[in-house]
């Protein structure tokens, strides 16, 4: 089971969380379900902190 990091979604299919985004914040691993990866684009790519969303 694959839980987002920001929204809380779960997803047991591993097919679907190819999708996801993963991100390393102060030396943890985070993900991303594909939704929140598309609404927080811009703020992950200026590798802003989840914090700043």
């Amino acid at each position: 089971m694959t839980t987002c990091d920001f929204c809380g979604k779960q997803e047991s299919d591993e097919a679907k969380t190819l999708t996801w985004t993963t991100a390393t914040e102060r030396g943890r691993q985070r993900v991303y379900c594909d939704e929140c990866s598309r609404t927080h684009l811009r703020a992950m790519e200026g590798k802003l902190d989840s914090e700043w969303w």
